[in-house]
């Protein structure tokens, strides 16, 4: 691609790489010029003019920005790609879930040429039905055709996928304690629960006891048993997770370095996941137990080992709610 000052009268079929005024309207930059808009210009006593000028070899920055798109995003369920505009063409979600990236091919993509670029949201991600997963972004007004081949190749036919919801029912169970907070909390996790898809089936409101709380679990029929509890659980021992176990259920992890969030616990009961909330859950505000609830929820398996790797970047937003915050005064 050639790119400068260019003789207006052979500049037929150039990208106008700047606006120019005319008096009779303005031609935008990206505008490929035709024999009328040279006119024009010779009219208004333009010699030369900025342009781009594309060689065989080159392709064009809305063109490239496709293909790149489609070669990105494979055949994945659930994506779609937006039309392409001044060589972007963007990736939408269809439907709620979690995106998942191939890290190592998309930074090789980003390290093929300059000129193209992707950015994308975070690894694992949760986005809501027209959220944007990721931008292809062709910054010159075309690129060279083996470039872009690399790039699309670099990108293995699939680099960036999302995970829709493949659990449906949740029941809450909820301990009390007297002058606890009662069901506070129950519309902000509903509305967790409500993003992705997944119906609140049943709420149940217990004395915070292990042996009520076991029987609660036991009695869940849904695919996901979430338990907040009127008393902050604060050791793999406390009545959550003692009675998780007492149900016949087992304690994959307890505690997590993401703040607010830290007292998470997770587990299973009979093939059903199991989430202990932490006590901020009663507050819309992000927290840690988002992050474990929407891979939960769309059928991503978390261990101990991806909450613990969860710390680097864990350090939340602080929230007005917070009993006693993070800063002292």
């Amino acid at each position: 691609m050639k790119f400068g000052p260019h003789p207006v009268a052979e500049a037929v079929d150039a990208i106008l790489a700047h606006s120019v005024a005319l008096p009779e309207g303005r031609l935008r930059k990206g505008h490929r010029l035709t024999i009328e808009d040279v006119e024009a210009l010779a009219a208004a006593g333009h010699d030369d003019v900025i342009v781009a000028i594309l060689g065989t070899d080159d392709v064009s920055e809305n063109h490239a920005a496709l293909q790149l798109a489609q070669a990105v995003a494979g055949h994945a369920d659930g994506i779609r790609l937006g039309p392409p505009f001044t060589g972007r063409v963007n990736l939408l979600a269809q439907s709620s879930g979690v995106v998942m990236l191939d890290v190592p091919a998309l930074e090789a993509v980003n390290a093929v040429h300059p000129m193209i670029t992707i950015a994308t949201v975070p690894d694992l991600q949760q986005l809501s039905e027209g959220g944007m997963i990721a931008t292809i972004k062709i910054i010159s007004y075309g690129v060279p055709r083996d470039a872009l081949q690399v790039a699309c190749a670099a990108a293995g036919g699939g680099a960036i996928t999302l995970r829709p919801p493949v659990l449906r029912t949740a029941t809450l169970i909820i301990t009390e304690i007297d002058g606890g907070a009662g069901d506070k909390g129950r519309a902000a996790i509903e509305g967790r629960l409500e993003a992705l898809n997944v119906t609140l089936a049943d709420v149940v409101m217990i004395p915070h006891e292990k042996k009520a709380l076991a029987h609660a679990i036991s009695a869940a029929r849904s695919d996901l048993v979430l338990i907040l509890t009127g008393s902050a659980t604060s050791d793999p021992d406390d009545v959550a997770p003692t009675a998780l176990r007492m149900a016949g259920g087992q304690v994959e992890r307890f505690g997590m370095p993401v703040d607010p969030g830290n007292l998470l616990f997770l587990g299973t009961v009979k093939a059903t996941p199991v989430i202990g909330l932490p006590g901020c859950a009663r507050s819309p505000a992000l927290n840690g137990a988002d992050w474990v609830l929407s891979r939960v929820v769309c059928g991503i398996p978390v261990t101990a080992r991806d909450i613990a790797g969860m710390g680097v970047g864990g350090l939340l937003k602080e929230i007005p709610s917070r009993p006693q915050p993070r800063r002292g005064r």
